[in-house]
C-alpha cells in the first residue's frame, strides 16, 4: 500500500554499528556488510475489540491522533513486550473508555499496514468481543476524541482507513447475513 514507507526502504543505517552498508536481502530483511548485523522487519501485535450495546450497535472510536485524525476505528493498540493479547485489549480500552472488561473472547484476526510516522508497520491485527463491566460512563480518553454506535451495516467501509477495520466490518455484516 505504502511502498515508500516500507521499512525495507526507510531505515538507511545498521542499527548496531551505524553503518551506512546496510543492504536489502529481501522484501522484509536488511544486512550489514560491516558487522553482519541482519534485522528483519517483522509483524508487530495489535488488539481491537467488539463492543455491542442493548441494541446492537457496535461501538466505534474517533482517532483524536495521526495518523487517520478524526476517523472511525474500533477501540484498541499495540500489544506491549510480554503483554498477552488480552491483557493489552483490556489495558488499551480502560485507557481509552475508562471501564474494565468483565468478559472476552478471540474473534478473528486481519493483517493491517499501519502508516505512523513515515514508516509502514505491518500488524497482525487480533479481534476480540468485549463484554464491558459496563456501558455506562464511557468517556473518551487517551488517543481518542470520541464514540459513536452504529449497526456495521450502516458503516461506509471505504471511509474506515484501516484495511483490517474495513474487513472485520465486512466479516461482521456477512456473518450477520448468514445467521
Amino acid at each position: 500500500m505504502f511502498s515508500d514507507t516500507l521499512p525495507v526502504h526507510v531505515f538507511q543505517f545498521c542499527p548496531r554499528c551505524g553503518s551506512a552498508n546496510f543492504i536489502a536481502t529481501g522484501d522484509r530483511s536488511k544486512k550489514c556488510k560491516e558487522c553482519d548485523f541482519h534485522y528483519f522487519f517483522n509483524t508487530s501485535a495489535a488488539a481491537a475489540g467488539l463492543i455491542f450495546n442493548d441494541e446492537g450497535k457496535l461501538l466505534f472510536t474517533r482517532r483524536a491522533i495521526e495518523p487517520h485524525f478524526g476517523m472511525l476505528d474500533l477501540p484498541g493498540g499495540f500489544i506491549e513486550p510480554m503483554e498477552t493479547a488480552e491483557q493489552a485489549i483490556a489495558r488499551e480500552i480502560k485507557e481509552e473508555l475508562g471501564v474494565g472488561v468483565k468478559n472476552l473472547s478471540y474473534w478473528c484476526s486481519f493483517p493491517n499496514e499501519y502508516p505512523f510516522s513515515g514508516f509502514s508497520v505491518f500488524t497482525l491485527d487480533l479481534i476480540f468481543k468485549v463484554e464491558l463491566e459496563t456501558i455506562e460512563g464511557l468517556k473518551a480518553m487517551d488517543d481518542i476524541s470520541g464514540f459513536e454506535f452504529y449497526h456495521p451495516h450502516e458503516i461506509d467501509v471505504e471511509k474506515i482507513p484501516s484495511y483490517s477495520i474495513q474487513q472485520v466490518i465486512k466479516k461482521l455484516i456477512q456473518d450477520e447475513q448468514n445467521s
